[in-house]
């Protein structure tokens, strides 16, 4: 493999671990974390113009190109909102300078991790990458190490392992289908290589193994009902993950179904995989709705409200054909720069008032005014109001399923609305209620925030014409 885009985006995060592992000094290992997370940045961008050549074991595509760039975008953002909250934990004494070095470190793991996943040409290694990542949240979901924080880790552990030991089943079965056309070895787990054969396939292996892929990497994507890990692991470990697990990790899970979805549509005796995904896509919808009004802690709030997007996303690349494809490639992308966005202010306003429970975050335009309309501008964009970016995607869903299942169409809206009642109700007490106390004021980093809110806002009012060409092209390949 030559040193060019590729590499470098595996490279950096590979190098900062160990050295982040081993600096005592909080503030300049959370200043090579931005700068390891930057240059990654910048090694993806990359990726648009010179991707290199495809290998057994790498490739980038006009797909995973999308998922490459968000990934790392939002890392850079996230490490940069990091630095000033974890700060603030080590000020605390929540954090200790030696749990503060395994933090940075792990984070820089984490990151590897997700952009080996998207970059793989492999599907064994997809597995092994996407199973760094979850081991390394784990880790990070217990920091604190209180009570909490370490059972939410195990249920996470316990849950997502179940998952992506079904998920190596699948993936086995897929080998096994292509053994026979393809050979044993390295080709028969090449993504390129099967799909130029994929027609060739045993089509009852492929239908079994796409039952445990979907079962397997849904859990990580976090569809009901095998959701259980998520809010408990946003609940209780650091914010920066929390923004990192809704923005970035359940998109690798959903950028690994949608490769074997890719596959499946090759071979015309399988099943049709649209209406599996369409139907537990809608179920994460209507199931979350409805439990984002029971929610008291406000990072469950927006962790169910991560089930409901992910729902979405996925009953659209259900229903399939260009305009849905697409509808879902935006929602993907507006609902991680939004929900980061989201999490990093909650983060912020957590530390501020010191607790997570919404009955005691009341008011906030009144008495952290920056703050609090920055919540207000992220749970309005996140509810899908217009102008803004996700208002955009869902219409374009939703009028894509009204002129060809016009019952799904009304069940989905259902759904929409249930959720934007929620989310509208509980903003009325957090941001607009009677003040109340918190702590002394905390410092802040407003900019990732911004960004993110930014594009939001720009992907409602003008998509620029190059994005709009490249989501029509993916939306094209993924049939």
């Amino acid at each position: 493999m030559s040193f060019g885009g590729v590499t470098w985006v595996l490279l950096v995060p590979v190098l900062a671990a160990p050295l982040l592992a081993a600096l005592p000094d909080y503030r300049l290992s959370a200043r090579i974390n931005i700068l390891a997370s930057f240059l990654t940045l910048l090694a993806a961008l990359s990726l648009f113009g010179w991707r290199g050549e495809t290998s057994s074991y790498f490739l980038v595509d006009d797909l995973n190109v999308i998922f490459i760039v968000l990934n790392t975008l939002v890392g850079f953002t996230t490490s940069l909102f990091s630095a000033s909250y974890i700060g603030h934990e080590l000020e605390t004494g929540r954090l200790t300078p030696a749990y503060l070095r395994f933090y940075h470190a792990m984070y820089q793991v984490m990151m590897f991790g997700m952009n080996l996943a998207l970059i793989a040409n492999n599907i064994g290694l997809m597995w092994v990458a996407i199973e760094l990542a979850t081991l390394s949240t784990v880790m990070m979901v217990g920091i604190y190490r209180t009570h909490e924080a370490l059972e939410a880790a195990w249920k996470y552990f316990i849950l997502a392992s179940v998952g992506i030991a079904l998920a190596l089943f699948g993936t086995i079965l897929v080998y096994m289908a292509a053994e026979p056309v393809v050979g044993e070895g390295i080709p028969g787990m090449t993504w390129t290589t099967l799909v130029a054969h994929a027609a060739h396939f045993d089509p009852g292996l492929l239908n079994v193994a796409f039952v445990f892929l979907f079962l397997g990497y849904g859990t990580k994507v976090g569809l009901a009902p095998l959701h259980a890990w998520l809010p408990d692991a946003h609940a209780e470990g650091p914010t920066p993950i929390s923004a990192v697990l809704s923005g970035l990790l359940l998109n690798v899970a959903l950028y690994a179904i949608l490769r074997f979805k890719m596959l499946m549509a090759l071979n015309a005796g399988v099943i049709d995989t649209g209406p599996l995904l369409a139907t537990v896509g809608l179920i994460s919808v209507l199931f979350a709705a409805f439990m984002l009004y029971r929610r008291r802690d406000i990072k469950r709030l927006f962790a169910y409200s991560s089930i409901e997007h992910m729902g979405i996303i996925v009953f659209a690349f259900g229903m399939g054909g260009a305009l849905a494809n697409f509808a879902g490639l935006l929602q993907m992308t507006m609902h991680s720069l939004t929900k980061s966005a989201i999490f990093f202010t909650v983060g912020h306003v957590a530390q501020v008032k010191g607790t997570q429970r919404i009955s005691e975050i009341r008011g906030l335009t009144e008495s952290h005014p920056m703050l609090g309309w920055l919540l207000v501008l992220g749970v309005i964009a996140i509810a899908g109001m217009p102008p803004l970016g996700i208002f955009m995607s869902e219409f374009l869903i939703v009028s894509s399923t009204f002129a060809r299942a016009p019952l799904l169409a009304v069940a989905l809206v259902l759904g929409l609305l249930i959720a934007f009642g929620a989310l509208l109700l509980r903003l009325q007490g957090f941001a607009f209620g009677e003040p109340s106390e918190g702590r002394a004021p905390v410092r802040a980093s407003y900019f990732p925030a911004y960004a993110h809110l930014g594009l939001v806002l720009l992907g409602g009012l003008y998509l620029p014409p190059v994005l709009v060409s490249w989501f029509q092209h993916v939306a094209r390949m993924l049939g």
